[in-house]
């Protein structure tokens, strides 16, 4: 009897022991993860991105961009917004992150719907409470790494149900050599190691092809707790928001009632779940022999199919909260910006006051004030690609998280096309001329739109010889000057300044040569550019002075006559 009351009070202490530790860990985790989150505010993201993860955040804005117009592929790739995205992502789970980056390429011509970002944004800067309580629930989601939770949630509405008689057989021999072990020991032993081993091999043959939708479900579970927890904290300024959340979440009461195991144990398929304390791993070895988590997935995919509008909604109301969050991050980070003023006009304009682009750690700051197209000249490296990009990037930030990097901003809700960054398309075999003509086609067949047109164009028709390049070129840039259409293009081609003086206004950037070095101050001039500085660099490079002098000779020949000679 002793004996028996001893092994009892041995095993109630170590369980008592169990309980405190699983307590502190997770008390010790939450207070790392609250000082983490205080820690990266208003900090730039030092994250790392694997191509299949930049893949895998853009599935959800994939889903969206049949709505209607978006950046393109070109444009988005033009300006390099990978990196832009990568310095506004101060996102702690996969749906911040991707609803931020759906942001980014879907402007908006609404301005009560900016306003109403903006009025988010400015909530978040100044509560810092409530924003670290909400920073605190998103990060308890996670990301998913390289596989996108949307994916499967979609694809996961699709499946049919499995049958479960491979689960039931493993349970049912489980308790059998149980049974049997109380009345024939060896045997029973022997057999309930056959059956766990068997058990154990079932599990994990079905949870690997399981694994990413269980994964999507995890998600959509913690998704839930953070209805949950919005719905306690209670946040006036957010009510609109919290309220679609919480109709969403009354749709999945079954979902979560029926998900216990599902989401309690450690995940082990890389998603927002992975890790833990002892407390999951324990309930994963109960998963393991009873796979009770696989009979769960199993009844979900029913509740899912018939909800999936809510899923929808529940995405896109807390994707606003913490994307507004980022930008709020972002704001403190860059510490000058404005707040654009937007007009819905049809005739074009854009005025910009030392405006910079954000990814310069200690940029040059240019102002421009234009009503018709510009023209850019001046020589390679002084800074022409770089201010098409700063304008471009700015009227998309404008039109989406209504920050720009300026003292101020104006413009139209414009649509947003480049033709830029341009390559060969091996793939295809076309040509860079081809590859260039049809992103410049692009951008004529939308001149038509309802909406005003703001394009960009780096070096009009360089794959071509100079004489067709100018007469097509001139011809291409009189036809974007329009009352709906504000192109800005870079060139080299000063024919093309004269040509086209009475429909775009020119500007230029412009360099020094001293002390065989090149200076580049980077600033914007208007007017064309008058300096050729191109010879001159081959000079300094260590070209050859006969090189020199003689490609001087013919610039200057040709200046005087129209006439080439060597």
């Amino acid at each position: 009897m002793e004996d028996t009351i001893t092994i009892a009070f041995i095993v109630i202490i170590g369980f008592l022991a169990f309980v405190c530790y699983c307590i502190y860990h997770n008390r010790k985790q939450k207070r790392e993860l609250e000082a983490k989150i205080r820690q990266l505010w208003g900090k730039r993201p030092e994250r790392e991105y694997s191509y299949e993860e930049f893949d895998a955040i853009s599935h959800y804005f994939q889903y969206r961009k049949k709505e209607g117009y978006y950046i393109d592929d070109i444009t988005w790739n033009d300006l390099d917004m990978d990196t832009i995205f990568m310095l506004l992502n101060h996102t702690y789970s996969c749906i911040g992150e991707s609803c931020l980056y759906a942001q980014l390429r879907i402007p908006s011509f609404s301005k009560d719907e900016l306003e109403e970002r903006n009025r988010l944004i400015r909530y978040f800067m100044e509560h810092k409470e409530s924003r670290e309580q909400l920073e605190y629930f998103f990060a308890k989601v996670g990301k998913t790494g390289a596989k996108s939770v949307f994916d499967y949630i979609y694809n996961l509405a699709g499946l049919e149900k499995e049958p479960q008689t491979k689960h039931f057989i493993c349970i049912g021999g489980i308790f059998l050599s149980l049974a049997l072990v109380f009345t024939v020991p060896q045997f029973g032993v022997l057999l309930l190691i056959a059956a766990m081993g068997y058990s154990w091999s079932v599990y994990f043959k079905e949870k690997k092809k399981a694994a990413p939708y269980i994964m999507s479900c995890n998600c959509l579970l913690l998704m839930l707790k953070v209805a949950d927890n919005l719905e306690k904290i209670k946040i006036p300024e957010i009510e609109s928001y919290t309220r679609k959340i919480k109709e969403s979440r009354q749709k999945f009461s079954r979902f979560k009632r029926n998900s216990y195991f599902l989401i309690a144990g450690g995940d082990n398929t890389g998603g927002p779940n992975a890790g833990g304390g002892i407390e999951k791993t324990l309930i994963d070895y109960v998963n393991f022999t009873f796979h009770i988590d696989l009979i769960q997935f199993n009844t979900l995919i029913g509740e899912l199919k018939g909800n999936l509008e809510a899923f929808e909604v529940l995405t896109e109301n807390l994707g606003a909260l913490e994307s507004a969050m980022a930008v709020a991050s972002f704001r403190t980070m860059m510490k000058e910006y404005c707040i654009p003023k937007l007009l819905d006009e049809r005739t074009v304009f854009l005025r910009a006051e030392n405006v910079y682009h954000p990814m310069i750690d200690e940029p040059v700051k240019n102002s421009v004030s234009v009503d018709r197209g510009v023209l850019l000249t001046g020589s390679n490296a002084s800074g022409k690609s770089t201010f098409l990009k700063t304008v471009a990037i700015n009227a998309i930030l404008a039109q989406t998280i209504y920050t720009c990097m300026a003292d101020d901003y104006e413009g139209n809700f414009y649509k947003i096309y480049t033709s830029m960054a341009l390559k060969d398309d091996l793939m295809n075999q076309e040509s860079y001329y081809i590859v260039e003509i049809k992103s410049l086609k692009r951008i004529l067949d939308h001149m038509q739109d309802e909406r005003p047109l703001l394009c960009f164009v780096d070096e009009v028709l360089r794959g071509t010889n100079t004489i067709e390049r100018i007469a097509a070129s001139s011809q291409i840039l009189k036809s974007m000057s329009r009352k709906n259409v504000l192109c800005f293009a870079a060139t080299h081609d000063i024919e093309l300044t004269h040509i086209l003086e009475k429909y775009y206004k020119n500007y230029h950037f412009q360099e020094e040569i001293h002390e065989n070095d090149i200076l580049f101050n980077y600033k914007l001039y208007k007017g064309r550019a008058i300096s050729r500085n191109a010879i001159k660099l081959l000079s300094i490079i260590g070209y050859h002075s006969n090189i020199i002098a003689r490609a001087e000779h013919s610039a200057q020949h040709f200046t005087e006559t129209g006439e080439w000679t060597l």
